[in-house]
């Protein structure tokens, strides 16, 4: 496996690792009130359906990303979601504990159809337009998603500065995706802005979605004193 290709694979992977956190809490949720039987078939049975829908969502996109200014406009929400990701708007309060294992299965499919459109979209553009890297980077992901999203997840919420990290990464890849477009390939042509557009956007996303964070967390504050002083 040449260098191209394993960086492709390795950054299909860490985006849906990096993406799946919240998919984590959907699978935990979801099968709560399980025996540890059934909860291991649906973990496992949700993921699988979750990502093979995932591969052909992905598929999709991997086509339509070819059009023009698709790519461009598609790394733009790219950079919206990751500072969404920095700013912490995703929740899964209205995600149930299903009751058989069927019900199980169908919420992590269901939940993960919603939540991973981000996802598709940000590993369609790492596999910049090979269906085959794309398949073969998710179904490496299979297991790391189920084993490793939950630990992922834990360390985000224990050192925050891994959230940044993955935010940038978001970014950088939004920046490959607008320069991969083929209105903008002109772009490709001066070496520098192969490395300096995917760089500064992978800064910006971090610094605007830190300063829109700690807006968030003082507001958030501000609220909670006036309450306070209410109650």
């Amino acid at each position: 496996m040449d260098a191209g290709l394993l960086g492709g694979v390795l950054s299909i992977v860490a985006i849906d690792l990096v993406l799946s956190g919240d998919n984590a809490v959907v699978i935990a949720l979801a099968t709560l009130r399980l025996n540890d039987k059934d909860r291991k078939k649906g973990i496992f049975w949700g993921t699988f359906g979750a990502v093979t829908l995932r591969i052909i969502l992905a598929s999709i996109a991997v086509m339509v990303l070819k059009l023009p200014f698709v790519q461009a406009i598609g790394g733009i929400l790219l950079i919206v979601i990751a500072i969404n990701l920095l700013r912490g708007n995703e929740n899964d309060e209205n995600i149930q504990a299903a009751g058989s294992l069927g019900e199980a299965i169908q919420t992590i499919i269901f939940a993960d159809f919603l939540m991973s459109l981000d996802n598709v979209l940000a590993v369609a553009g790492a596999s910049k337009g090979n269906i085959l890297l794309l398949i073969f980077g998710l179904m490496i992901s299979i297991p790391v998603v189920i084993f490793g999203s939950t630990i992922i997840s834990k360390l985000m919420k224990k050192w925050t500065w891994l959230i940044s990290l993955g935010a940038g990464l978001l970014g950088w890849t939004a920046g490959g995706m607008i320069l991969n477009d083929s209105f903008f390939s002109f772009l490709t042509k001066t070496a520098i802005l192969n490395y300096l557009i995917p760089g500064v956007l992978a800064i910006g996303v971090i610094v605007i979605g830190n300063i829109l964070k700690k807006k968030n967390n003082s507001k958030s504050k501000g609220q909670k004193d006036i309450q306070n002083k209410i109650a």
